[in-house]
């Protein structure tokens, strides 16, 4: 897209002067020859000095809450939530794989009925974070102790956190998506001495139990079986259990009065106070928990405000939907409460009216005007969107292309012609004031981002890590491109260190290497492991942290991602190719959900394992006049994947969006497995992150794997 058509996509946003961020990114000092390491960036505007504060009277995160209540006060809301008025099952087949065989099995799915959304203004939630604080002192919580959050993303997970930070207690994060053995580990490295959790998470928390001896105290929300709390009870008579509600009660000043304002200010925290111990997707081994601080997170707040300054004003509302235990949404949620942004909770499965019964879903029924997402998330949407087109038919599927086409090329007329007609229409799926979008996580192949950013809303990049606190780089609207993941932020600095043995060197035009990092915002240690905090593999002997990430600086400041150092492969012809790359790419695919790129050693090209986006192949199936697809139209999944000629057709319509993203030689795929079960968490082929576990898809499919390189080898 020429610069003209990038800049009316952001249109719609306070968009500053053209030359506010000057050159984007500057060196600070000048590469040194011969040391192996390129100069030192930093954001141009802020290069004087990394960033702290984003307020002189905000250092810690109680100083972000009592900063949003005196500023926002009852003005504009807090947060907002659903309550759950009633659950719909209905019995579907779904298609898994036992013992390495398909099998057709009668699935229970819960689709939930949702009130409309309820709201606490800025005063109210700083009001019920003091119950939640005064509950846990009064429970005898103290300095020492570790607080594990194992809880969806919820206003309840944030009450808790928030009580926690007030009085400088550190919590410990667990996906909701954790196993008991994932549980047990996040409980017993920090000696948590209480848990938060759901009441549908119990029966988990029930296996884990047994093997926790420091845990004293479980705290809940929601309805729980009695015969759960029971069973629990029996197995740990010295646990303690109490409702989130009773917490808060308990909390209350007008019930045991008010709490010694001696008590309170001793236990407020400082800037170098332990926050969080935040565990790591563990998607290559055991979660590594990292130990972030009050003054981490509150200098990544100031990072967030000067990037995104009035694009995220005050009274804007902000869709929080994405794992709480995942450190993008623990910061943009940090953020959100500075600027007055309201916060509104949702449910991966309750976002659109397919997920939810006698009500809107999440988008339509809060209309949010920002939204933070992962690639999959990105991916499933744009395919909501192409299957929607394919069940409206020719004409309905033409004029959209058209209008999109339209707003590519900025041509005024017809771009505004469909915008009125077409691509309104679209976004009213997504609530209709979707101003812009972040994308986080991982990489997302330049393809969705245009499509989404062209037919919904500007899609801005962000890279970072948890160790980063979520933030090496950032993207402004006044840098909007695809392809580069931003600017450095305001509390990090940048360097690039040499990687001679794959060839990217700093001295390179333009320069290249491992993306090293300091400043404000990453953390200092590892919790309990001396060994990776002595790495020379992770940190460098003058203190810089290495990513793993391979970057290149570009003309106008901004870094590009090249792939992890672990993930690029070399090819018996001396290339190397970079498998995340290959699957943010293939990942546009329309018949693709979830994929992983795999090459065994000695071959020529990788193959693809994944799971099918089922509709939109269906879809193409239908279509085809060809006589080799027709006993194959009405098959079950599983038939699906295992015919060689729909095997054939998902690996062409992969290697076609490949060819058209640039891709050749060895990044071509040779062939493809394709899986009927959707991967999770459960399935040990994704983390708790949902970010793939290479080793574990590689040896679940070994057999399908080296099937498809003996027939290439056949000929």
């Amino acid at each position: 897209m020429s610069p003209d058509s990038l800049h009316l996509l952001t249109s719609g946003l306070s968009l500053r002067p053209p030359n506010h961020f000057g050159s984007g990114s500057v060196e600070i000092t000048s590469p040194v020859s011969g040391s192996g390491e390129g100069a030192v960036r930093r954001l141009a505007v802020t290069s004087t000095q990394l960033v702290e504060r984003p307020h002189p009277s905000v250092s810690t995160i109680p100083d972000v809450v009592a900063y949003a209540a005196r500023t926002y006060g009852t003005k504009y809301n807090a947060v907002g939530w659903r309550d759950t008025i009633k659950v719909h099952e209905e019995i579907r087949e779904v298609v898994s794989v036992v013992n390495g065989k398909e099998v057709k099995q009668k699935k229970t799915w819960k689709l939930l009925e949702l009130s409309d959304y309820k709201f606490l203004n800025f005063l109210e939630f700083a009001e019920a974070v003091g119950e939640v604080r005064n509950g846990l002192l009064r429970l005898g919580i103290t300095k020492e102790d570790v607080v594990n959050v194992y809880s969806q993303t919820s206003l309840n997970w944030q009450l808790v956190s928030h009580g926690c930070a007030s009085i400088s207690t550190a919590i410990a994060t667990a996906y909701d998506t954790l196993g008991a053995d994932g549980l047990t580990h996040s409980l017993n490295e920090p000696d948590c001495v209480a848990i938060f959790t759901n009441s549908d998470l119990l029966p988990t928390l029930a296996r884990v139990v047994p093997n926790t001896p420091k845990l004293r105290v479980v705290l809940y929300d929601g309805t729980p079986s009695t015969a759960v709390l029971d069973g629990m009870r029996a197995t740990r008579p010295d646990l303690q259990f109490m409702h989130l509600d009773e917490l808060r009660k308990l909390g209350e000043n007008d019930q045991s009065g008010p709490l010694p304002s001696t008590l309170l200010e001793e236990r407020r925290p400082s800037s170098e106070t332990l926050a969080c111990i935040m565990y790591t997707s563990g998607s290559t081994g055991a979660p590594k928990g990292v130990c972030i601080t009050h003054g981490n997170l509150v200098a990544s707040i100031s990072s967030v405000t000067i990037v995104f300054g009035p694009n995220v004003p005050a009274g804007d509302i902000y869709l929080a939907y994405l794992p709480l235990a995942h450190v993008l949404e623990y910061i943009v949620e940090l953020c959100a409460l500075f600027v007055g942004v309201t916060s509104g909770y949702a449910r991966p499965k309750t976002l659109t009216d397919a997920g939810v019964r006698g009500c809107r879903g999440d988008l339509i029924a809060l209309k949010p005007q920002i939204m933070f997402g992962v690639p999959s998330v990105w991916e499933t949407i744009r395919k909501g969107v192409v299957g929607k087109l394919n069940e409206g038919g020719a004409l309905k599927k033409a004029l959209f292309y058209g209008a999109l086409e339209a707003r590519r090329r900025g041509t005024p007329v017809l771009s505004g012609l469909g915008e009125r007609i077409v691509l309104s229409k679209v976004r009213e799926a997504t609530g209709g004031k979707l101003k812009f979008a972040m994308n986080g996580g991982a990489a997302i192949s330049k393809d969705t981002q245009e499509f989404l950013s062209v037919a919904i809303m500007p899609m801005m990049q962000g890279y970072g890590m948890t160790e980063s606190c979520g933030m090496c780089t950032l993207l402004p609207p006044e840098y909007i491109q695809f392809g580069a993941v931003g600017l450095p932020v305001p509390s990090i600095e940048i360097k690039l260190l040499d990687v001679p043995s794959l060839g990217y060197l700093s001295s390179n035009t333009p320069p290249q290497g491992e993306v090293c990092i300091r400043g404000p915002s990453v953390f200092k240690s590892y919790y309990k492991r001396p060994d990776l905090n002595a790495d020379e593999s992770i940190w460098t002997k003058d203190g810089w942290f290495r990513t793993g990430d391979v970057g290149v600086w570009n003309k106008d400041g901004t870094l590009s991602l090249i792939d992890r150092i672990k993930n690029l492969v070399k090819m018996p012809n001396g290339e190397f190719i970079a498998l995340e790359k290959l699957e943010s790419v293939y990942k546009s695919c329309d018949y693709i959900s979830n994929i992983c790129v795999h090459v065994v050693p000695g071959a020529t090209n990788p193959v693809a394992i994944l799971f099918p986006h089922e509709a939109n192949l269906r879809h193409a199936l239908s279509l085809s006049q060809d006589p080799a697809v027709a006993h194959v139209k009405s098959a079950d999944i599983a038939t699906l994947c295992d015919d060689s000629y729909v095997q054939h057709i998902v690996l062409n319509a992969c290697n076609e969006v490949g060819t058209k993203n640039g891709l050749n030689g060895s990044e071509v795929l040779c062939g493809v497995v394709l899986t009927p079960e959707e991967w999770t968490p459960e399935t040990g082929l994704v983390s708790a992150a949902m970010k793939i576990k290479r080793a574990a898809v590689a040896s679940t499919f070994s057999k399908e794997i080296e099937a498809v390189y003996s027939l290439l080898a056949r000929g």
